[in-house]
């Protein structure tokens, strides 16, 4: 694992901010690679607030998209919201859907495509359905920004179509009622990293502004927001940082029914954007991934709390299901890998016909942590092959792919995580081009497992005061990660030992010199027990957290690596 190291360089700078937010170097070091210089940076970053939120009518078509809505409920039309069936999606509908039921007594009905007979976006079969069901107007979210061609074809069927996207477009933009999405060319909003939710949440803000006697509480739909934004792995700062922080709010304090039920399965005293990652979001998933996307907007739009708890069940039981199948296809990928030598490739390229389509991203992402490859995991859905991509740190996947699309029937996503479908007889083709692409683009230490470190620390600076700011950095995700600290001459008081199923994490009591001492947990460190029993001295990466024992909090250290002193 190599360690590299992102701490502020100005020494003027440090002193500076430290000095006027009278906190030590390090934290001021912390807050400056966060881009927060000045008094006024560290209050809105310390202090969120919903005035921080930009106007929604900054972003291109937002007039047209309120227009046409209000339109809508004037003439008592009927309004589809139609989204994606991941965890963005199906937020994003429930979101959109539960405000207009609130506010109209139009007929707002929900659709979510079918992963395995419609695919991602916009699907003529829901076209179709919208026309065969007499719905004028259709709030795609979370997709759409690439369905030149099925809006051509909707318009021919007089249905409107407001589109709210966060994908990367393309030259062309469909030709919509409205095309909200922040990174349009011509789009000046100055926000450009929201989430599908994110543009839903800007939407019905954009229609409580205009509507003074609709609800004004719109803060309370925010916690929809903050599962997406954990979900999707959007970068934690600006207005996804202000969305997020009361979002977080909403879960802990007045959930939506549905989060309730969910949220019950977690015993921890606050629901952090942890527990939304891995805990919330993969259950919501699930729906999608195993049965129906439907399932989980089904769950997130109920009012009664007993309901809720059913599909709530249901929900745990295809999260059961695909941890199962995502632990075989992992296996039986591993065992691809080895047997045809394909170890040593630039890339990680895999297929088997009858995988299920579910879960090939989360096997993509497994066989990331053994191998560090640019990674495509395909399998067979009806007469093509669709595959999930995802991408080892700093290398844009979805450019990558996109330098091959002669090949592919359609594709989309992001830097990260992609997904591609392609017929059968261009899949070698395919893979020869994208090998030969990511080989030519990628560089070689990209292709080395990296743990980011901020700061070196000393135990005597861990004290109350620097951890009770540190919690205040939270929530923590892209382009605002938990800080990562490092420290040289630690050692075990002599109680390491290994611990969980075959000993793969290691548990220290660790102190520096004469400190105090700390407890500290190293998951999946199990094998460097040689580097620190014995009462060795050694160097570790790690972050500082706190752990909660019946009611009885303390610090603790959460180890990331683990190395010799030397």
């Amino acid at each position: 694992m190599y360690w590299e190291v992102n701490s502020a360089d100005s020494k003027k700078e440090i002193k500076t901010l430290s000095k006027q937010l009278n906190v030590c170097n390090t934290t001021a070091s912390l807050l400056i690679t966060r881009d927060i210089k000045s008094f006024e940076d560290a209050k809105t970053f310390f202090r969120p607030s919903l005035d921080h939120l930009h106007d929604p009518f900054l972003m291109k078509d937002m007039g047209k998209a309120v227009k046409r809505i209000l339109e809508a409920i004037s003439n008592d039309e009927k309004i589809l919201i139609y989204g994606d069936y991941d965890v963005d999606g199906t937020s994003s509908v429930a979101l959109v859907c539960k405000f207009l039921r609130n506010n109209t007594t139009n007929q707002v009905s929900t659709y979510i495509p079918d992963r395995y007979d419609e695919g991602y976006g916009i699907s003529y079969q829901s076209i179709d359905y919208a026309a065969d069901n007499e719905f004028s107007l259709v709030i795609a979210l979370d997709c759409g920004i690439k369905a030149v061609d099925k809006i051509s074809y909707a318009n021919n069927k007089n249905i409107d179509y407001i589109i709210c996207d966060h994908h990367k477009p393309e030259s062309v933009i469909p030709d919509a009622i409205a095309v909200l999405n922040p990174l349009r060319g011509d789009c000046s909003y100055p926000f450009k990293y929201l989430c599908g939710c994110g543009i839903g949440f800007k939407l019905i803000q954009a229609l409580d502004i205009t509507q003074d006697d609709w609800e004004s509480n719109i803060e309370n739909y925010l916690d929809l927001v903050a599962v997406a934004i954990g979900a999707d792995l959007v970068p934690l700062i600006g207005e996804n940082r202000t969305l997020c922080y009361f979002g977080l709010k909403v879960i802990n304090l007045s959930p939506t029914i549905g989060l309730k039920a969910i949220i019950r399965g977690i015993n921890k005293p606050e629901i952090t954007l942890s527990e939304v990652s891995f805990y919330i979001a993969p259950r919501i998933n699930s729906a999608g991934r195993i049965k129906h996307g439907n399932n989980a907007v089904e769950l997130l739009l109920e009012e009664n709390f007993d309901n809720a708890i059913s599909f709530s069940k249901e929900i745990d039981n295809f999260n059961l299901q695909r941890r199962g199948l995502d632990q075989l296809i992992t296996s039986q990928a591993l065992k691809q890998i080895e047997s045809n030598e394909e170890q040593k490739d630039f890339t990680t390229m895999v297929f088997k016909k009858d995988w299920h389509k579910g879960v090939i991203g989360i096997v993509a992402s497994r066989l990331i942590e053994k191998y560090y490859r640019p990674t495509l995991v395909f399998t067979k859905s009806n007469d093509v092959l669709a595959a999930s991509a995802r991408s080892v740190k700093g290398y844009d996947v979805y450019n990558a792919i996109e330098s091959c699309k002669e090949h592919l029937i359609q594709f989309g996503g992001h830097k990260y995580a992609a997904g591609l479908t392609l017929k059968p007889e261009n899949y070698l083709a395919f893979k020869t081009s994208f090998e030969k692409h990511v080989k030519k683009t990628i560089k070689k230490e990209m292709l080395t497992p990296t743990i980011t470190v901020e700061e070196k620390i000393q135990f005597s600076e861990i004290t109350p005061k620097f951890f009770r700011i540190l919690k205040q950095f939270a929530p923590f995700g892209p382009s605002n990660k938990q800080p990562v600290f490092w420290s040289d001459n630690l050692n075990d008081t002599g109680y390491c030992k290994t611990v969980g199923e075959e000993g793969k994490h290691l548990k220290l009591s660790l102190r520096q010199d004469n400190s105090d001492i700390f407890k500290a947990i190293a998951f999946g460190l199990g094998d460097k027990l040689s580097l620190v029993k014995n009462k060795a001295q050694f160097k570790a990466a790690f972050n500082i957290d706190e752990n909660n024992w019946n009611g009885v909090k303390s610090v603790q250290l959460k180890l990331l690596d683990i190395k010799s002193n030397d």
